[in-house]
């Protein structure tokens, strides 16, 4: 192991670099690390440490910017949440990992110890059917506007796509879908993994709809209506989520509604219908059977009910 005379501050760009090359991380994923990372470089120097050495941190450093991070205040006067101080101590982890991997001498990594808590399952938010609908029926799709957002919430539904997928699909993936009655699109993924999503006869039937009033010339599937000559006008993630939010108040629905509870919904509705986790891993695209297994729990209370109603037991002598 080798001690490095370069402050733990100039070691981020290199430890951004290794995440995109040997580790292959995602671009939100790097820009997620960085902007973690940047409270730590921002509690560095505001404790005259920011000279401070990878071999030179120590444990106490560590308990003292934890204690940072649980007094730390908002510009709203309000306290971090748990789970945001657990992402600021991940980032740190893995820039650790990260000298440990190039054989520079600092503290491991398993020094950082999340609360218990924080290992504890992610609560999921999510509609049901009802609540869908409602949602699904909010546009007015006799407008242009309205029937592209109808096809925007169609296709979340559909396909469970994430926002970043859905924002970067273009018309040409849908040249040729006329006389098919649903579609098979392959899609590249968070981590730049390739997978198939399923548009069902429903959601591509308003595809179809929305295209056949597309006279324009851009690439994109959904775009605003406001252009000028020579400016991309794909709908970025802000507008789809702000789009959601704007049907999530008309229908009705929980406040909380984003594409990503969609895309949760999407999730549960396939495992109470007896979807098994495996294939619902496939259909969101996660790496890990882990990162499903979160929908799990959502499903006992109705599970609970359905044993209560057709287990046999029930009607033997006692």
């Amino acid at each position: 192991m080798k001690k490095s005379e370069k402050p733990i501050i100039k070691h981020i760009p290199d430890f951004l670099d290794y995440c995109e090359i040997e580790k292959g991380l995602s671009n939100n994923t790097q820009k997620n690390y960085k902007r973690y990372l940047g409270k730590f470089v921002f509690w560095l120097k505001k404790t005259n440490k920011e000279d401070l050495k990878p071999h030179e941190l120590t444990a106490d450093d560590i308990w003292q910017y934890r204690l940072y991070l649980s007094r730390f205040h908002t510009y709203k006067g309000k306290p971090l949440k748990k789970i945001t101080q657990n992402y600021y101590l991940i980032a740190l982890r893995a820039l650790l990992s990260y000298f440990t991997a190039k054989d520079i001498v600092s503290l491991p990594a398993d020094k950082i110890k999340l609360p218990k808590d924080a290992k504890k399952g992610k609560t999921v938010k999510f509609l049901d059917l009802e609540q869908i609908e409602k949602l699904l029926l909010a546009p007015k799709t006799k407008t242009k506007i309205g029937l592209r957002d109808r096809v925007i919430l169609e296709t979340f539904f559909s396909t469970g796509l994430r926002i970043a997928e859905l924002v970067a699909l273009n018309k040409e993936q849908f040249a040729n879908v006329k006389d098919k009655k649903d579609l098979e699109l392959s899609i590249i993924g968070k981590g730049d993994a390739p997978r198939t999503v399923y548009f069902s006869a429903r959601a591509l039937s308003w595809v179809k709809k929305y295209l056949e009033t597309r006279k324009d010339k851009s690439r994109a599937l959904f775009i605003h209506y406001r252009s000028r000559k020579g400016v991309e006008n794909r709908l970025t993630a802000r507008s789809i989520e702000r789009i959601v939010k704007k049907y999530a108040i008309l229908a009705g629905v929980p406040i909380f509604t984003t594409p990503h509870i969609i895309r949760h919904s999407y999730a549960t509705d396939l495992l109470t219908q007896g979807v098994d986790l495996r294939t619902i891993q496939e259909f969101l695209g996660h790496r890990s059977i882990t990162s499903t297994q979160v929908y799990t729990h959502v499903t006992s209370k109705r599970l609970r009910e359905v044993h209560r109603k057709f287990h046999s037991g029930r009607k033997l002598k006692e």
